[in-house]
C-alpha cells in the first residue's frame, strides 16, 4: 500500500466534519500558480454569474443558510426548513 493510500484510508476513517477540514487544509498548501488554469466554460459561467449579479437578478442565498444546509446534508445535523 503506497503512503498516499494509507493517508487516504485514515482520513476516509474520520468524521466528515474532520474530513472537510483535511481537504480545506490541504487545498490552502497549493501555491497560487500551481492550480490549474479555468476553462473557458468556466470563465463562460463565472462572467454569466457576476453579469446577473450586477443586474440585480440573480437569486442569491445568505451564507448562513448555505453552511446550514451543507451541515444538515453532510454532517446529519437535525433538519431545518431553507429561509428564502
Amino acid at each position: 500500500m503506497s503512503t498516499i493510500d494509507a493517508l487516504l484510508a485514515d482520513a476516509a476513517q474520520l468524521p466528515v466534519a474532520d474530513r472537510l477540514e483535511l481537504i480545506d487544509a490541504l487545498w490552502d498548501t497549493f501555491p497560487d500558480d500551481a492550480l490549474p488554469p479555468l476553462s473557458d466554460e468556466w470563465i463562460a459561467e463565472i462572467r454569466r454569474r457576476s453579469a446577473e449579479l450586477s443586474a440585480g437578478t440573480a437569486k442569491t442565498i445568505p451564507w448562513e443558510v448555505v453552511r446550514r444546509e451543507a451541515l444538515v446534508r453532510h454532517c446529519k445535523a437535525p433538519q431545518s426548513n431553507r429561509e428564502e
